[in-house]
C-alpha cells in the first residue's frame, strides 16, 4: 500500500499547492468563453430616458426627483447590455465560488487518484490491499452530497418561501417513489441489493445466532431499507433544483444554438442521458434483449453478463463526460437569462426603478458558481457512485478478468476465558474485522451502489422533464 499512500498525499499537496495557480473548475468559469452581462448605471439609464441629472435641489423638484425617490425609468426603453468576459478576479467575489472551485478540484484528483490506483492494481496485482482510490471516491460522494445541502439550505433560508416548498413536495413524492422502487423485484429493476442484503444475513447469522440475536436480523434489514428510502428522499429534495435549473439551460442552450446542427444533437444527447442510465438497469429492456436478442426464430447472444456489466460502466463514464462537454453553453445559457429578462421587460407597461434593474442583472451573476454546482454536481456523483460500484462490486473495466463476488462465510470469534491484555484486544480486532467482513462484502456493494447510480439519474429524469414542461407551458403563462 506504500506506492497508493505516496501518491494520495501527493495528489493532496499538488491540490492544495497548486488551486490558486492552477485549477480546472476556475478554468472552467474564466477561460474567456463565457460571458456575462454588466448591468447599466444609473447615468446610463438617465440618458436613455431622456432625463438630464439635476444640478441643484430645485432642478430636482421640477424634474420630480427628490433625494428619498429613487431614479425610476420606463419599461421599454432601448435598453442594451454591454458584455465582458468572465476573469478570476470577477469571479473571486462570488458567493460560493470559493466551495465550487475547491470541490470540483477535489472531485477531479479524486477521478485522477483513482485511474492511476486502477491501473496500479491491473499491472502489479497486489495482494490483500486496500484500493486508496476507493477512499477518495467516497470522499467525493460525501462532499457531493455535503454542497448539494449546501445549496439547498440556501433555498430554505429565501425570503419568499416559494423554494423552501418545492424543495419539501419533491422530498415527499422521492420518499414514496423510493418505497415503490424498493418493492419491485428484481427481475424488472436489476440492483442486486436483495442478494446483497441477503448475503449479509447469512453471514450474520452465523454471528448472532450462537448469542441468540437472531431475531435481529429482520430489523436490521428493515432498518437498512428505511435508511435507504430517507436517504433516497434527501437526494431527491438536493437534485429538484438543479433538475429544474438544467430544464431551463437546456431549453435556452437550444436557441442560442439554432443555426448549429451539431451543437443541438449534443445537447439533445447529454440532456437525454440520464435516461440512458436508468434504462439500463431495466432488465427487461437491458439485459434480457442484449443476452436474447431475438433474430428471426431464434435468439442470438450479444454479450456476455461480465460484458454487460463492464458495458454499462463504460456507458455510465461516456455519458457522463459527454454532459461535461456541455457545461460551457448550459452556463451561457443561464447568463443570458439577464439579456431575455430586458428583452420581456421592454414588452411590459409602466416604470422601474433604476436600482430594480442593476440589482436583477447583477444577481444573476452572481449566482454563477451556485448554477455550476447544480449543473457539475450530479454528474460527479453518479460518476464516483459508478467507479465505487465497480471496485467495490468487483466489476471489470474489460482490461482484465473479473473477479466472481463470492461472499466468504463469517465464522464467528471463539471466546477466549482469559489472558493478556494484548490477546484479548486482538480477539476484539479479529470480531470486528470479521463482521464488518461479512457486511462489506462485493455482492452487497454491487446491489448497494447500482441502485444509487441508478437513482441519482432517476431523479434527474423527474426533475428535468418537469422542469421542461414547468418553463415551457406554466411558467409561459
Amino acid at each position: 500500500m506504500g506506492v497508493q499512500v505516496v501518491v494520495s498525499l501527493l495528489a493532496a499537496s499538488v491540490m492544495q499547492k497548486l488551486a490558486p495557480h492552477c485549477s480546472f473548475a476556475r478554468w472552467l468559469l474564466c477561460n474567456g468563453s463565457l460571458h456575462r452581462y454588466k448591468h447599466p448605471s444609473e447615468e446610463e439609464l438617465r440618458v436613455l430616458a431622456g432625463k438630464q441629472r439635476p444640478k441643484t435641489k430645485r432642478d430636482r423638484r421640477m424634474n420630480g426627483v427628490t433625494d428619498d425617490k429613487p431614479l425610476s425609468v420606463p419599461r421599454d426603453i432601448d435598453l442594451h447590455l454591454d458584455t465582458s468576459p468572465i476573469t478570476a478576479v470577477d469571479a473571486l467575489v462570488l458567493r460560493y465560488f470559493l466551495e465550487y472551485q475547491w470541490f470540483v478540484d477535489f472531485a477531479v484528483y479524486a477521478t485522477a487518484v483513482y485511474i492511476f490506483t486502477e491501473g496500479y492494481s491491473c499491472v502489479v496485482e497486489p495482494q490483500r490491499e486496500m484500493n486508496l482510490g476507493v477512499l477518495w471516491c467516497l470522499l467525493t460522494v460525501f462532499f457531493s452530497i455535503k454542497v448539494f445541502f449546501m445549496v439547498m439550505r440556501h433555498y430554505f433560508r429565501s425570503e419568499e418561501g416559494g423554494e423552501r416548498s418545492v424543495c419539501l413536495t419533491f422530498a415527499f413524492f422521492f420518499l414514496l417513489l423510493a418505497m415503490v422502487v424498493l418493492v419491485v423485484r428484481e427481475e424488472y429493476l436489476e440492483f442486486g441489493l436483495e442478494p446483497g442484503l441477503d448475503s449479509v444475513s447469512s453471514n450474520l447469522e452465523s454471528i448472532l445466532k450462537p448469542r441468540g440475536w437472531e431475531w435481529t436480523l429482520p430489523l436490521a434489514k428493515l432498518a437498512f431499507k428505511l435508511g435507504l428510502v430517507a436517504l433516497c428522499s434527501f437526494l431527491g429534495a438536493c437534485l429538484t433544483f438543479p433538475g429544474l435549473r438544467l430544464a431551463q439551460t437546456h431549453l435556452d442552450a437550444l436557441r442560442m444554438a439554432a443555426d448549429r446542427p451539431l451543437a443541438q444533437v449534443l445537447l439533445h444527447v447529454s440532456f437525454l442521458a440520464p435516461v440512458l442510465l436508468v434504462v439500463m438497469w431495466i432488465r427487461p429492456i437491458s439485459r434480457d434483449f442484449v443476452l436474447h436478442a431475438p433474430m428471426g426464430k431464434q435468439t442470438v447472444q450479444i454479450l456476455s453478463d461480465s460484458a454487460f456489466n463492464t458495458a454499462r460502466l463504460w456507458a455510465v463514464v461516456g455519458l457522463c463526460g459527454l454532459r461535461l462537454a456541455a457545461t460551457r453553453p448550459h452556463l451561457q445559457a443561464y447568463l443570458g437569462l439577464a439579456e431575455r429578462w430586458v428583452q420581456q421587460m421592454r414588452k411590459e407597461a409602466g416604470r422601474i426603478a433604476a436600482v430594480e434593474i442593476q440589482r436583477k442583472i447583477t444577481r444573476i451573476y452572481c449566482y454563477v458558481p451556485v448554477v455550476s454546482l447544480q449543473y457539475l454536481g450530479p454528474i460527479i456523483l453518479t460518476l464516483h457512485c459508478a467507479l465505487l460500484l465497480k471496485t467495490l462490486g468487483h466489476h471489470s473495466w474489460g482490461l482484465y478478468p473479473e473477479s466472481p463476488p463470492v461472499p466468504a462465510a463469517v465464522a464467528a470469534a471463539p471466546s477466549r476465558p482469559g489472558g493478556e491484555d494484548g490477546e484479548e484486544v486482538r480477539a476484539a480486532v479479529e470480531q470486528i474485522t470479521g463482521v464488518l467482513g461479512g457486511i462489506l462484502t462485493p455482492l452487497f456493494f454491487r446491489g448497494l451502489f447500482a441502485f444509487l447510480t441508478w437513482w441519482v439519474a432517476a431523479c434527474q429524469v423527474v426533475t428535468s422533464l418537469f422542469g421542461l414542461y414547468f418553463h415551457q407551458h406554466l411558467a409561459a403563462s
